[in-house]
């Protein structure tokens, strides 16, 4: 059965925390972990999925019966079956992050030839 958007998305949420935290700390040898709680409060704080709590730990044990994450001590961790989707739906997000990083970069009005304006 395939993942449901808000699975993705929260796999992709979980992957992405964990690169963005381990590369804050990668002069140092250590790894960061989150729990189960703590994740799950990114993820209604990022509002990745509007749904109750309790359907957010659910959608967390599909992911783990699927093997695309696991649990050790009470923290989460991606599977490398887990970890390669991840990368997929990364590589899938790259067009539409790298318009938006283009569109702050550059002000979009520079992209035509004549400003134009109109009353409003």
């Amino acid at each position: 059965m395939p993942n449901t958007k808000v699975q993705n998305y929260m796999l992709y949420a979980l992957g992405k925390w964990f690169e963005e935290a381990n590369e804050r700390i990668k002069d140092k040898q250590l790894a960061v972990s989150i729990s189960k709680v703590n994740f799950i409060e990114v993820v209604k704080k990022a509002g990745i999925a509007h749904k109750q709590e309790r359907a957010l730990y659910k959608n967390l044990e599909l992911l783990e019966k699927k093997k695309l994450i696991k649990y050790a001590n009470k923290e989460i961790d991606l599977t490398e079956k887990g970890r390669k989707l991840f990368k997929k739906i990364e590589e899938e997000m790259l067009p539409y992050f790298k318009l938006v990083k283009t569109l702050k970069e550059t002000d979009p009005i520079s992209y035509t030839k004549k400003l134009q304006t109109v009353f409003k």
